[in-house]
């Protein structure tokens, strides 16, 4: 697309008739970047943002009971812009990819009655055992109570009713907590009552889980969940797909991506610089795979990267003021969406000064914006003594920083290393010119030097290590030093010996001792 084009989409519906005398609700997944909705020649709204859910009450816009024209005008200035974009750019390449314009999730249509429960927040406490739950209600009336029930199965373990939706407080005796091990989730009901009658009702879930810092024997902060040390490694995931690019073709697409990630060896997967569909966090919830959530990154360029910690010369960019309200407008917007997705234990601002700007206000925001997560500044620098996490990248072998400097400070992580490639003939984008930031000729030699780089791992947890993410699920367009190819049709090493060469690392961080 870029700056000088225009989207233009133009569709025809009929509302069924149990829509009738109902407030009607139009909702887009995502639509990337800028759009105007029309409805029969109406503007209704905009919104910008590529990443984060939104919808319009369109009643008033509708034609009686006949067909409805809807059309939607759509601009991105892609890379020339400087809107959150992560690794979309005009003249893909490397490790930058074709960029995507307009809608790339499900658009839908619901039918609500006037008084309606329109979004909810959970907030688990698992050393109190109480679940926190505010409710949002439009148009609500004096004298509706909103009721809140938490179900283990078809069991009740918990009722509370009241006239307003500010955190709502329920006991949840006999924890069972949410790990990869054991990733269960308990259900979630919420009632509006208005003279005794339910006149609206949603269902959701919750998980009891806690991603915190603590302490080990030496003074070395570790992240920790549920109280307990759990060394998280994971793959770096970019969520593009050969035929839709950011759209997945299928839901058992986006769940075929989770399953593997954890039969392979993984109990993390950082999503990099992009934003995933609801569909996909329900998934990671329900496997039990702990989510590292990127910011996906944009205005990039102006500033100075700093890889070294502890060293003086990197600089953060100065934003223009718009550039800066479009970050701070999505990046809250994203943090809403994706809040009630216990899945998620870190927020990622940043990765690798790509547009870094006022670190330290926008990581201590984010931290107020949500206690209950850990924050990772800047993945890969630049580096500020701000936030819980500090994040080293460095291809291809692994490094630590010294956690007897950095340690007391922060948890340390290697935010990105590996990047290990195979291009496999008749599975690559291109037919010759493909990229890794090494590349093997065989699985045999790939294996090698990766168990390798793992084994190299293990003394890094004694010493401090808190978590490792390896560069990456698969493939993508002409990079090719991902475990799967772009196609998901091969696993470049067999599964069980991924899955085998992982399991030092997690008996280590099991050994590690804690105050």
């Amino acid at each position: 697309m870029g700056p000088d084009n225009v989207l233009w989409y133009r569709t025809k519906f009929t509302l069924p008739s149990s829509f009738r005398k109902k407030t009607i609700l139009l909702h887009f997944g995502a639509v990337d970047w800028l759009s105007d909705i029309y409805i029969n020649g109406i503007k209704a709204g905009s919104h910008q943002g590529g990443y984060d859910p939104f919808y319009f009450d369109i009643t008033g816009f509708l034609n009686g009971i006949g067909p409805q024209t809807l059309e939607l005008r759509v601009t991105d200035p892609v890379n020339r812009g400087p809107q959150p974009r992560g690794k979309q750019v005009l003249k893909p390449g490397g490790i930058w990819y074709t960029s995507v314009t307009g809608i790339w999730q499900t658009v839908w249509l619901e039918a609500v009655p006037e008084t309606y429960i329109s979004s909810t927040k959970h907030v688990p406490d698992i050393d109190e055992q109480v679940l926190t739950v505010s409710v949002d209600v439009e148009n609500q009336e004096p004298g509706d109570i909103i009721r809140i029930s938490a179900w283990d199965g078809d069991r009740m373990i918990s009722e509370k009713e009241s006239s307003n939706g500010l955190g709502i407080i329920l006991p949840v005796n006999d924890l069972k907590l949410w790990s990869p091990d054991d990733p269960f989730l308990y259900d979630l009901k919420i009632s509006l009552i208005r003279k005794g009658k339910v006149i609206d009702e949603v269902k959701s879930y919750f998980a009891m889980r806690k991603s915190s810092l603590m302490e080990d024997e030496n003074g070395v902060l570790r992240m920790m969940l549920n109280n307990r040390f759990v060394f998280q490694y994971g793959p770096l995931d970019q969520g593009w797909w050969p035929d839709g690019l950011y759209t997945a073709p299928t839901d058992e697409a986006l769940l075929f991506d989770i399953v593997k990630t954890k039969e392979i060896g993984f109990n993390t997967i950082r999503k990099h610089v992009k934003v995933e569909p609801a569909r996909w966090y329900y998934h990671c919830d329900r496997t039990g795979v702990l989510v590292w959530q990127d910011m996906p990154s944009g205005d990039l360029g102006g500033g100075q990267w700093n890889t070294r910690p502890g060293m003086e010369g990197g600089s953060d960019k100065i934003r223009t003021e718009e550039s800066e309200k479009i970050y701070r407008t999505e990046w809250n917007a994203i943090i809403d969406y994706l809040h009630n997705f216990p899945c998620i234990v870190v927020w990622v601002p940043f990765n690798e000064s790509w547009g870094q700007f006022k670190t330290a206000e926008i990581t201590k925001w984010t931290m107020e914006k949500d206690p209950s997560r850990l924050v990772n500044s800047a993945s890969g620098g630049n580096f500020h003594e701000v936030g819980h996490i500090l994040d080293l990248h460095n291809y291809p072998d692994p490094v630590m920083a010294k956690p007897e400097v950095f340690g007391s400070k922060q948890a340390l992580v290697l935010g990105e290393f590996g990047g290990l490639g195979l291009p496999l003939e008749g599975h690559t984008w291109l037919d010759k010119d493909n990229w890794g930031y090494r590349t093997f000729e065989n699985a045999d030699t790939l294996f090698k030097t990766y168990s390798g780089y793992l084994s190299r791992i293990v003394p890094f947890i004694k010493r401090g290590l808190s978590a490792a993410i390896y560069t990456q699920t698969t493939d993508v367009e002409i990079e090719c030093n991902g475990l799967m190819t772009y196609d998901r049709k091969v696993t470049k090493i067999p599964e069980n010996q991924l899955k085998a060469a992982t399991r030092k690392m997690y008996e280590t961080g099991e050994t590690i001792i804690f105050k």
